[in-house]
Protein backbone atom coordinates (compact mmCIF):
# COMPACT_ATOMS: atom_id res chain seq x y z
CA UNK A 1 0.00 0.00 0.00
CA UNK A 2 1.26 3.28 -0.67
CA UNK A 3 1.98 5.59 2.00
CA UNK A 4 -0.36 8.69 1.98
CA UNK A 5 1.23 11.80 1.76
CA UNK A 6 1.16 14.85 4.42
CA UNK A 7 1.99 18.00 3.47
CA UNK A 8 2.81 20.53 5.39
CA UNK A 9 0.43 23.53 5.93
CA UNK A 10 2.03 25.82 4.27
CA UNK A 11 2.54 23.37 1.58
CA UNK A 12 -0.38 23.17 1.90
CA UNK A 13 -1.39 26.58 1.22
CA UNK A 14 1.37 26.48 -2.00
CA UNK A 15 -1.65 23.18 -3.27
CA UNK A 16 -4.33 25.15 -2.60
CA UNK A 17 -3.12 28.34 -5.32
CA UNK A 18 -2.11 25.56 -7.68
CA UNK A 19 -5.59 23.90 -7.52
CA UNK A 20 -7.05 27.76 -7.68
CA UNK A 21 -5.17 28.89 -10.21
CA UNK A 22 -3.70 25.90 -12.17
CA UNK A 23 -0.23 25.49 -13.55
CA UNK A 24 1.45 28.85 -12.72
CA UNK A 25 5.14 30.21 -12.81
CA UNK A 26 7.02 30.96 -9.16
CA UNK A 27 6.24 34.60 -9.93
CA UNK A 28 1.92 33.70 -10.45
CA UNK A 29 1.98 31.83 -7.04
CA UNK A 30 4.40 34.54 -5.15
CA UNK A 31 1.92 37.20 -6.42
CA UNK A 32 -0.95 35.04 -4.88
CA UNK A 33 0.80 34.71 -1.79
CA UNK A 34 1.21 38.26 -1.32
CA UNK A 35 -1.95 39.08 -2.03
CA UNK A 36 -2.24 38.10 2.28
CA UNK A 37 1.27 37.61 3.62
CA UNK A 38 4.34 38.79 2.49
CA UNK A 39 5.89 36.14 1.01
CA UNK A 40 10.10 36.36 -0.72
CA UNK A 41 10.49 35.22 -4.02
CA UNK A 42 13.01 32.96 -3.34
CA UNK A 43 11.19 31.53 -0.69
CA UNK A 44 8.30 30.51 -3.00
CA UNK A 45 10.73 29.08 -4.96
CA UNK A 46 12.24 27.02 -2.71
CA UNK A 47 9.48 25.60 -1.36
CA UNK A 48 8.01 24.95 -4.82
CA UNK A 49 11.90 23.00 -5.48
CA UNK A 50 11.08 21.12 -1.84
CA UNK A 51 7.61 20.45 -2.66
CA UNK A 52 8.81 18.88 -6.14
CA UNK A 53 11.39 16.71 -4.46
CA UNK A 54 8.69 15.25 -2.51
CA UNK A 55 6.28 14.89 -5.36
CA UNK A 56 3.43 16.66 -4.03
CA UNK A 57 4.04 19.44 -7.41
CA UNK A 58 5.31 18.83 -11.25
CA UNK A 59 7.27 21.47 -13.35
CA UNK A 60 7.12 21.60 -16.69
CA UNK A 61 10.71 22.70 -17.74
CA UNK A 62 9.77 23.76 -21.75
CA UNK A 63 9.80 27.52 -21.26
CA UNK A 64 12.21 30.13 -20.22
CA UNK A 65 9.62 30.45 -16.59
CA UNK A 66 9.22 26.66 -15.50
CA UNK A 67 5.61 26.15 -14.31
CA UNK A 68 4.32 24.19 -11.21
CA UNK A 69 1.23 21.81 -11.52
CA UNK A 70 -0.60 20.25 -8.38
CA UNK A 71 1.09 16.22 -8.55
CA UNK A 72 -2.25 15.50 -6.92
CA UNK A 73 -5.86 16.26 -7.38
CA UNK A 74 -7.90 18.05 -4.90
CA UNK A 75 -9.75 15.36 -4.26
CA UNK A 76 -6.84 12.30 -4.13
CA UNK A 77 -5.08 14.51 -1.51
CA UNK A 78 -8.40 15.36 0.58
CA UNK A 79 -9.11 11.65 0.74
CA UNK A 80 -5.79 10.29 1.57
CA UNK A 81 -5.52 12.86 4.69
CA UNK A 82 -8.87 11.77 5.63
CA UNK A 83 -7.85 8.46 5.93
CA UNK A 84 -5.08 9.03 7.40
CA UNK A 85 -6.86 11.57 10.41
CA UNK A 86 -9.82 8.76 10.54
CA UNK A 87 -6.63 5.62 11.25
CA UNK A 88 -4.70 7.71 13.59
CA UNK A 89 -7.49 9.35 15.69
CA UNK A 90 -10.58 7.58 15.07
CA UNK A 91 -9.12 4.06 14.71
CA UNK A 92 -10.46 3.59 11.34
CA UNK A 93 -14.18 4.80 12.13
CA UNK A 94 -15.33 7.33 9.51
CA UNK A 95 -18.45 7.44 11.35
CA UNK A 96 -16.52 8.78 14.73
CA UNK A 97 -14.82 11.30 12.29
CA UNK A 98 -18.16 12.55 11.14
CA UNK A 99 -19.83 12.57 14.37
CA UNK A 100 -16.93 14.13 16.06
CA UNK A 101 -16.84 17.08 13.29
CA UNK A 102 -21.00 17.46 13.41
CA UNK A 103 -20.79 17.99 17.34
CA UNK A 104 -17.25 20.42 16.87
CA UNK A 105 -19.70 23.54 16.37
CA UNK A 106 -18.14 24.09 12.98
CA UNK A 107 -20.35 22.81 10.60
CA UNK A 108 -22.63 25.65 9.08
CA UNK A 109 -26.42 25.26 8.05
CA UNK A 110 -25.95 25.11 5.05
CA UNK A 111 -23.21 22.22 5.22
CA UNK A 112 -25.51 20.66 7.17
CA UNK A 113 -28.27 20.60 4.86
CA UNK A 114 -25.85 19.38 2.20
CA UNK A 115 -24.80 16.09 4.13
CA UNK A 116 -28.63 15.61 4.68
CA UNK A 117 -28.77 15.63 1.26
CA UNK A 118 -25.95 13.46 0.38
CA UNK A 119 -27.12 10.55 3.24
CA UNK A 120 -31.00 11.02 2.20
CA UNK A 121 -29.47 9.21 -1.22
CA UNK A 122 -27.93 6.53 0.15
CA UNK A 123 -29.66 3.46 0.89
Amino acid sequence: MKRPLKPTDVELKFLRILWDLGPSTVKEVHACLNLREDYAYTGVLRMLQVMLDKGLVTRDEAQRSHVYAPAHSRAAMEGGLVTDLTERLFGGSAGALVLAALRSGAVSPEEKARIREVLGGEE
